[in-house]
């Protein structure tokens, strides 16, 4: 599975190169540098930290798959009904599991990364969570359940997470009937959007149906606007993960009784009544939250970056692209000791490239954290 992902990077490369240069020919670009190489970055921890928490990404659904599937009916998954019933079983519960990542705080927490970007493209797609398989994994469980043999459940995931890449552009208007049975893109600009009529809508991975069946359904009709409604305005990945959580843990700290545990479990933003702290309305506000103002949603963070900073940061980015690829291509070799300390040091690379970004560094340190990346691999492969 790891050697897959290695071999559609370059496509990735491709298609977001290709989208960037249609915008910039149609004098529509829907990409700024320093957004989309913090959305990237983020895919690549994503990769990483899968690697290391193998048993969270794949090997409980085998033990629940084991214990409760003595003979596995391969001949029927193996049919193209059967794969399609998988797919369509993976989207379903996927649904839920992105559906939760909305309603609930702590779910929102580890979702919430994918949302950050203001701007919508091809690299916002790359923009994945990496938390979220720590409690997400329960949502899959009744496809073990009912009997999908774990590598299909894995190459299910794998089709529906592809499918979702080309939606995320701004450049594919509305697709008529296709909209109505398909997450399309303007299905799913609705769900990235923070317009008020836009609010925890299409769901859907693959299929919109689901958000029709359950009432989570919504029309793209005025322009929409990306990101979160409290914004990251940080181009650091390690923030960028935990900001969320550090919000709650602050509002934890602050609460009493109950209300501690209520604050992680009910919809993002909650917050127990005469609480000190203000209500910060995110994404998911509740009605009682103050009046959203759209407008200051459009002011982009941060300045662009351009010149010889841009292709430097562009290069950094491109060596840890590129480390992470040789590692995903040999992990299934390493020990585990070993998987953690490469990840270790793509992640460092990673964040140094977002210190960069923020500029908070110098190009100094940049170089410093990659010759101390490249001499621990060495000291870490002949040990």
């Amino acid at each position: 599975m790891d050697k897959i992902i290695v071999f559609i990077l370059p496509v990735f490369v491709v298609l977001i190169g290709t989208e960037f240069a249609y915008g910039w020919f149609r004098q529509r670009n829907t990409y700024r540098l320093s957004d989309a190489l913090s959305s990237l970055s983020q895919g690549l921890i994503s990769q990483l930290l899968a690697l290391v928490t193998q048993l969270f990404q794949i090997g409980l659904y085998v033990v629940v798959f084991n214990a409760l599937t003595s003979t596995p009916n391969v001949k029927f998954w193996d049919t193209w009904y059967g794969w399609l019933i998988a797919i369509v079983l993976f989207d379903f519960f996927d649904y839920w599991l992105h559906r939760a990542g909305h309603e609930c705080a702590v779910m929102w927490a580890a979702h919430v990364v994918h949302h950050q970007s203001q701007h919508f493209n091809f690299s916002t797609a790359l923009r994945q969570e990496s938390t979220v398989l720590l409690i997400g994994w329960i949502f899959y469980l009744p496809i073990a359940v009912i009997g999908v043999p774990p590598e299909q459940f894995g190459l299910a995931g794998l089709i529906v997470l592809l499918y979702q890449f080309w939606i995320h552009t701004e450049h594919v208007g509305k697709l008529g009937w296709f909209d109505r049975v398909f997450s399309s893109p303007s299905n799913h600009r609705v769900h990235h959007a923070v317009n008020d009529q836009y609010i925890n809508k299409n769901y859907g991975g693959m299929f919109v149906i689901w958000d029709r069946m359950f009432g989570t359904f919504a029309e793209e009709e005025e322009p929409c606007v990306y990101g979160t409604r409290t914004p990251l305005r940080s181009w650091d990945p390690g923030w960028a993960i935990f900001a969320e959580y550090w919000s709650l843990v602050q509002a934890t700290r602050q609460a009493k009784g109950a209300d501690k545990w209520r604050i992680w479990l009910n919809p993002p933003g909650w917050r127990p009544s005469g609480s000190s702290e203000d209500f910060h309305a995110d994404i998911q506000a509740e009605s009682s939250a103050p009046a959203f103002d759209l407008d200051a949603a459009k002011r982009l963070h941060g300045e662009s970056v351009a010149g010889g900073a841009a292709i430097f940061a562009v290069v950094q980015f491109a060596l840890m692209m590129g480390a992470t690829a040789i590692y995903l291509w040999y992990a299934e070799e390493l020990s585990y000791s070993t998987e953690l300390g490469l990840t270790a040091i793509v992640v460092a690379g990673l964040w140094v490239l977002g210190a960069y970004l923020q500029r908070r560094v110098s190009v100094i340190p940049v170089i410093l954290v990659d010759l101390a990346g490249v001499a621990a691999a060495v000291l870490m492969f002949r040990a």
